[in-house]
């Protein structure tokens, strides 16, 4: 993403395994108007070779911001969080845990693990509305993006 350009799109992976999480995202995104292309992914294996650019992803972007639910199947979203704040060549892409656990031990692992932000999932459509408009205000205004 270039930060210089304020109508640029920013490309979001968001990995979810929840189809009615991931359709209220859509949905929340088109209301929101945001600047961006969500990618979905359902489980942590599929982030990782979305990530890596492994197949069926060979193609994929880049993501300038991963939504990460923590909660998935064949790979938790723990292990995809160490494995990307760990590597070298993703460790940059900030990551926004949302998710579905209040657990102050989740969030305190979370944020030892690197997490960039930890959200907990908003109980109903115009909730979560409003948070995917203040996350695209904060990253896609306010932050800067590697």
């Amino acid at each position: 993403m270039n930060g210089s350009d304020p109508q640029a799109l920013i490309d979001i992976l968001f990995v979810e395994d929840s189809p009615a999480d991931i359709e209220l995202a859509l949905q929340a995104l088109r209301e929101a108007g945001a600047r961006s292309r969500l990618f979905v992914v359902s489980d942590g294996e599929a982030a990782m070779a979305f990530l890596r650019r492994e197949y069926p992803y060979s193609r994929s972007p880049r993501p300038d911001l991963i939504l990460l639910d923590l909660n998935l199947p064949r790979k938790d979203g723990r292990e995809v969080l160490a494995e990307v704040k760990g590597s070298a060549d993703l460790k940059q892409i900030p990551i926004v845990v949302l998710t579905g656990s209040p657990n102050d031990e989740d969030v305190g692992n979370a944020y030892a693990l690197n997490a960039n932000a930890y959200l907990k999932k908003p109980a109903n459509l115009d909730e979560l509305i409003e948070t995917v408009k203040l996350i695209e205000a904060f990253w896609l205004s306010v932050a800067s993006l590697p």
